[in-house]
């Protein structure tokens, strides 16, 4: 049987697909669809900023559509979820504690993740902390004495924060709520009392092959060099893997547009005539967030979607070329530009500070419809009124150049 050959937007679109950005939602948001959604994602990281909606809501709420932000706060309180690191700090299916429980175990190999030297020095204090929380119940680090203010001038971690870190890391405590963003940590043994890691560990190549399984499934189509990066894995021996995924029926070949030999993960099959057709059309526009799974990759980025992103919070404002927090625009299969904006909880006002278009992005009625729209949505699920419009491309939004008034029905 010879390759299929795909377009690069039909290659695009079968990407959105599996990610669940191809199409509107069709219903109402539902609470379990946060656990099935992060499922279809594999992880959802985590991020604090919120300037606007926090990443990890914003990256539900392009998919679902409007829903309450506590929904995912109550899925993992109730045990859909857990956390820890994978692409990041992310959150993920409970279910899926055996595929990074080896990375508990070896917390050196973790690197800035986990402070041997911090782990062993405060080797007391740590125990008795175990030993609170197994008498007292769950703990947060706000819980403890409020942190000391360094020679440096600035304000150091506490104590407690540094100790639960390290816990967390080493897998001896488990976050199983939060209150105000911030982690509620309970022990290991107490939120995962049937595990026993003698008869349930996973040798770390079974989990490896596990995860590079999921960012198949989650990637849907995929150039081989892709898979790693998903849960942040050493490269593996993709000729043997990917022969014997095709061996197994798990992917096919193809060939795309551009980009040359890609692999095509089974659970897509249903969609190939369609996409071969031209038929597997997008509809969806959405703003996402920047660590959002399609562009959390920015090297994948750049070569599907010929979309360069960098995150720029980090850098002076000065050498900034986008602004702060810049959330990348998505229409009909798309990455079509980025928004920097700022929500004013306050006032009910979405502030967006400039509004920039991709290169050969032609300004068309179904463009600016389709953007509007996701701003909107954006807006008015934070609670917004009213947008506040600084900077735009000249053709954009032309008749309502400083901004518009919400419809919050």
């Amino acid at each position: 049987m010879s390759e299929a050959t795909l377009s690069l937007t039909a290659a695009r679109h079968l990407h959105l697909a599996a990610q669940g950005l191809l199409k509107k939602p069709r219903r109402r948001a539902q609470p379990d669809d946060i656990l099935s959604t992060i499922q279809r994602m594999s992880l959802l990281q985590i991020d604090t900023i919120n300037v606007v909606a926090r990443s990890p809501y914003l990256v539900l709420f392009s998919r679902l559509g409007g829903y309450p932000q506590q929904w995912l706060d109550e899925a993992l309180s109730r045990g859909d979820l857990m956390e820890y690191w994978a692409h990041e700090a992310c959150f993920l299916p409970k279910t899926d504690f055996a595929l990074v429980r080896h990375r508990m175990l070896a917390p050196d190999k973790m690197g800035w993740k986990y402070r041997k030297e911090w782990m062993e020095e405060n080797a007391a204090e740590i125990q008795a902390l175990l030993e609170h929380i197994h008498h007292n119940g769950p703990v947060r680090s706000a819980d403890f004495e409020h942190p000391r203010k360094g020679t440096s001038g600035w304000w150091e971690w506490k104590p407690h924060k540094r100790h639960l870190e390290g816990l967390f890391t080493s897998g001896k405590v488990m976050v199983i709520g939060r209150h105000n963003f911030q982690r509620i940590y309970d022990l290991t043994t107490r939120v995962m009392p049937h595990w026993n890691d003698e008869r349930d560990l996973l040798l770390q190549a079974e989990a490896e092959e596990l995860m590079l399984q999921n960012s198949a499934r989650s990637l849907g189509i995929f150039r081989g060099q892709w898979l790693a990066d998903y849960y942040r894995l050493r490269q593996p021996a993709l000729s043997d893997l990917l022969a014997r995924w095709q061996e197994e029926g798990r992917v096919i070949p193809v060939e795309v547009e551009k980009l040359g030999l890609m692999w095509l993960h089974a659970d897509l099959l249903p969609q190939l005539d369609a996409a071969l057709a031209g038929k597997l059309t997008a509809t969806h526009s959405a703003v996402l967030s920047p660590f959002d799974p399609v562009v959390w990759d920015r090297k994948r980025a750049e070569q599907l979607f010929d979309f360069t992103y960098r995150l720029e919070c980090y850098t002076p404002a000065p050498k900034r070329q986008y602004g702060y927090f810049v959330l990348p625009l998505l229409h009909q299969g798309r990455l079509v530009g980025r928004m920097d904006s700022k929500m004013h909880r306050k006032t009910g006002v979405l502030e967006i500070f400039a509004v920039y278009l991709q290169d050969g992005v032609r300004v068309s009625q179904t463009l600016e419809k389709g953007l509007m729209q996701a701003i909107n949505d954006f807006a008015r699920w934070q609670g917004a009124t009213r947008i506040e419009l600084n900077h735009r491309p000249g053709e954009l939004f032309s008749t309502q150049p400083t901004g518009w008034e919400i419809d919050v029905a």
